[in-house]
This record gives C-alpha cells, structure tokens and sequence, in this order.
C-alpha cells in the first residue's frame, strides 16, 4: 500500500545484513524497555512493479545472504509468543485519520520535485540515518531527498539528499514482504547532523504486537501528513496490523511509534508501513514488517 511508483526512480544501494549485536542506546529490545524508553490476517507477497498503479518495487537480487527468508506462516515462527511490552497499552478503537503537523523526525521522500513516500529519522551514531520501507527504494539514489517536517510546500529542517540504501538481502533476493524495511543515509551541506535538528526515534525490537502506536504518513498529493492513533494487533507470525482510516498512497515508509514524547515528538519506533500486500490493500488498515532481530542485524549493518 502507500506509494505511487509512477514518480519514483529510486534505490537498492545495500548491504547485507550482517549478524551484529545492537549498541548502546541504539536499538530498543524488550529486555532493555522502560516506559517511556524511548510498535485480518492473511497471507501474500508483495506487488512487483509493473509501471502501472502497483504498490511496490521488487528490489535486485545480490549474493552474501546470510540466510534464508523467513516464512510468512503464522506457525512458522520461533515457537514461542512475542513479548508484548508492558506500557499499559489498551485496545481502543482507532481515532480516524487527521491532517495536521507531524513529529519532526517524520518526513516525506521526494523524486522528481514530488513526494512519493514517507520516511522517518531513527537514532544513529551519526545522525544521518532514516527508516523507511523496502518497497520505495530501488533504482537511482542520486535523485531522491528527504524533507523532515515538511508541510505546504515548507521544508522546516532543510531538504537532505538520500546518499545510500541498506536493505535486507532477503528482501533484495525474493522480495520477502517479512523485511519490507530499508534504512537510508542521507547529507547536507554543512556541519550539523539531521537529528542534532530533529531529534530521532530509538529503534525498537520484539517489543510484540500489541500497542497503542501513533500512525504518520504523507498521502501522495498533499501538502500535510496524515496522523492516527490506533491499536495494533498481529496479522501473521511477523507481520502486523493497525485499523487507521485514512492512509492512502504516499504513506508508504511512515513510522508507528510507541510511548511518542509529547514535547519532542519522538518515541520509539516498532513498525513502518509496509509488509503484506506493501502495506495493505485499502487506506484504512496498515500492515507492517514486525520489528525483530532482522532489522536489529539490518541497523547494525546501515551504521557501519
């Protein structure tokens, strides 16, 4: 769901995921959670690009795997329930979608003097690093930037030009829909990193899959994102879901984030549009990737 590839000639740059434990501060696991530390079933692949109205992009295939793609079966999982973290989230029903400001660490990408898909800033040692979905990147990276912020025709924190894609080589190989995630470098002229401006989320792994998220996305066209308060809930072994009205094309990449510091916008990270059927068939429910030791493995690779 959620991207419009007509207007996108973007990127698989990346490198292999490499088996690597998280640093300090850097990735957030269930055993290192404190509030707030700073997350229908079904199964398929993603769409492959045919230069018509699909939603994804099936990336180029390169060799170093270092293992196979998961199975999207839901019995095909380690055999043991995800941890669901203890933040006193409860089941309520999803607020519907709603224009406004976004948190400043999310952001829309753009090819071609439009945007396409939307993007968020996740901490890093060097501040330069975005989280977004696998299937808006591939193709040439040297024409996409990203605008943190941005809303009616504002860029508020500058435009950073994307300098390199690191997706899963899973993802890279059969287009595997349980690693629909890409972490993207990006730069600016200047001395001050992106997130000494925006501020970043921590990244958050085998937090589980029950959450109240906050849901933002940049529909294509429009000149404000869209966001949403919802419940999430698991669709598949490593797959999950969010009823949140209202998030059409263009909301590809955009970040659900959990215990979200109502100051500084900025939380922790557990999913980005995308996943099954590239995020979902209809505008009103969202899938995502789940957020497990891959991506854990996939950061460590994109801060080297």
């Amino acid at each position: 769901m959620r991207v419009n590839v007509s207007r996108t000639a973007l990127i698989v740059c990346a490198a292999a995921a490499i088996v690597a434990t998280g640093g300090a501060n850097a990735v957030v696991d269930t055993a290192d959670v404190t509030a707030p530390a700073s997350q229908p079933s079904g199964t398929g692949t993603p769409a492959v690009s045919t230069g018509d109205d699909s939603r994804g992009t099936a990336a180029t295939p390169s060799t170093g795997d270092t293992g196979t793609p998961r199975s999207a079966s839901a019995t095909g999982d380690t055999g043991t329930s995800p941890s669901v973290s203890a933040t006193g989230d409860t089941s309520t029903s999803p607020s519907a979608a709603t224009t406004g400001t976004a948190s400043r660490t999310v952001g829309a990408l753009f090819s071609g003097g439009n945007h396409f898909c939307s993007a968020s800033v996740v901490h890093s040692p060097a501040g330069d690093l975005l989280l977004t979905a696998a299937h808006c990147v591939s193709g040439d990276v040297s024409g996409v930037t990203f605008k943190p912020g941005y809303h009616d025709g504002i860029a508020p924190y500058g435009t950073w030009q994307v300098t390199a894609a690191i997706t899963a080589d899973g993802w890279k190989s059969s287009s595997d829909q349980d690693l629909d995630f890409a972490f993207l470098k990006v730069a600016q002229p200047g001395s001050a990193s992106l997130e000494s401006l925006t501020g970043a989320n921590q990244l958050g792994t085998n937090q589980g899959f029950s959450h109240t998220i906050t849901l933002t996305g940049y529909p294509d066209g429009t000149e404000q994102p869209v966001v949403c308060t919802g419940t999430t809930t698991q669709s598949d072994a490593f797959q999950q879901r969010v009823a949140c009205p209202g998030f059409p094309d263009g909301t590809s990449g955009g970040p659900w984030v959990i215990n979200q510091d109502p100051n500084t916008g900025t939380g922790t990270v557990i999913g980005t549009i995308g996943g099954y059927q590239t995020g979902g068939a209809t505008p009103d429910v969202s899938y995502s990737a789940y957020f497990d030791d891959d991506i854990a493995q996939l950061y460590n690779s994109a801060i080297r």
